[in-house]
């Protein structure tokens, strides 16, 4: 294995790249490709490549029955998901967020003009803060968006609480989220209905998919409508509708990738625990913990960089780049500082202290089928040499 004896040897300062070719933190996971061609084989066969297919139709039969939840309706992506499910829960007005997640979040709601109030987030689990949302309840206040963030479920039944006095819908964006449980349950069944991505970089994937999953029946048939256009028969349109199919070459990738999801996982957990034995007592950075009382997909490896460490997480991610190890930061700078909700709302930094804090100092690390032993290793040590090194290093960036 490579060694670091010197500050030199990194990258950022004159060094040799650690790793010739980038390393994401999402790179996709394939699964067993000759099923996969199978299917396709047997969708071009058939000629059926969208329009509720057999292989939609199953992804939902199947997805329905590990989450243990009455129906799944499958979407062309999440983000659309999302807005059907906002619109079909018959949001308006105000909608609580919190900022600390991935934009499409709040843009869901935006997009249909409803304004996306921005909640502080716990600052034990960095999920929304039940009483925080009901602090900020308002007259014009029609529902709420938890986010299962790193696939760390919210907590679902004080929100649960929380909307039923106050006569809220509840909808849980649940992106990160597929194979967790929260309290014994599988997360899928909280709520009013809980979203799904299958995105390419999801621990299942469909290439781009989303999953709407509810035990609401008149819902469900609501979102069957909606994403077709609002066709209830052949040439019957009943209800506004729009284009949120999913294709049948997407489903015959999310029915291949759910075959492989135990593996995903498995490979996940060993990359995770490796990670937190390699970094273990290393001064100024914390491995985020999983729940392991509950099940996860442990598809994110997110590290805490202290504030007070020699150097800063910015800085870190620099030099990590460097060696083309392409961390990221999940999720800076937070929704509420980016367009269009900076300009609509720009005091809203003072009232999310604890998002402004996780933003500033997350970094989320390579994992997935693609990151092997070897990869979890050279990612600890760039990292443990950075961490070390802490503040000859910042003082060496800042140097004009």
């Amino acid at each position: 294995m490579k060694k670091l004896a010197k500050l030199e040897d990194l990258a950022i300062l004159g060094g040799r790249p650690w790793f010739e070719a980038p390393l994401h933190v999402g790179r996709p996971n394939v699964g067993d490709r000759a099923r996969l061609f199978e299917r396709f084989n047997r969708m071009l066969d058939e000629r059926w490549l969208t329009n509720a297919g057999p292989f939609v139709r199953e992804l939902e039969e199947k997805t329905a029955a590990r989450l243990r939840v009455k129906h799944c309706v499958a979407a062309c992506n999440a983000t659309v998901a999302l807005e059907i499910a906002v619109r079909a829960l018959g949001m308006e007005g105000e909608v609580i967020v919190p900022a600390m997640t991935f934009v499409a979040t709040a843009h869901a709601l935006q997009w249909q003009a409803i304004r996306p109030v921005f909640c502080d987030v716990d600052p034990v689990t960095f999920n929304l803060d039940p009483a925080a949302v009901e602090k900020l309840i308002g007259p014009k206040t029609t529902g709420i968006v938890g986010v299962h963030l790193w696939g760390r479920p919210c907590d679902a039944e004080a929100l649960a609480d929380v909307a039923r006095r106050h006569g809220l819908k509840l909808l849980f964006d649940a992106a990160h989220a597929f194979g967790c449980t929260y309290r014994g349950r599988p997360v899928g069944g909280f709520g009013d209905a809980e979203v799904f991505s299958f995105h390419a970089t999801k621990v299942v994937n469909a290439f781009e998919g989303g999953l709407i999953a509810t035990n609401d029946d008149a819902l469900a048939a609501k979102i069957r409508l909606m994403k077709n256009f609002g066709f209830a028969g052949y040439d019957d349109v009943v209800y506004v509708g729009t284009n949120g199919k999913m294709s049948e070459a997407s489903a015959a990738m999310g029915l291949t990738s759910l075959e492989s999801l135990d593996t995903f996982v498995a490979v996940n957990e060993r990359n995770y625990d490796r990670y937190r034995a390699n970094l273990e007592g290393l001064p100024g950075l914390r491995v985020i913990e999983y729940d392991r009382r509950e099940k996860n997909n442990f598809h994110y490896v997110i590290v805490e960089v202290d504030p007070g460490a020699g150097v800063s997480r910015d800085a870190l991610q620099k030099a990590l780049w460097a060696e083309n190890i392409h961390v990221r930061r999940y999720f800076y700078p937070g929704c509420h500082r980016m367009e269009p909700y900076r300009t609509l709302d720009p005091d809203a930094a003072a009232r999310l202290p604890v998002t402004e804090a996780v933003a500033a100092r997350v970094l989320a690390l390579p994992t997935g089928t693609a990151a092997g032993p070897d990869e979890v290793d050279g990612v600890s040590t760039i990292l443990r040499f950075c961490m070390l090194n802490g503040r000859a290093l910042a003082s060496r960036l800042v140097r004009p």
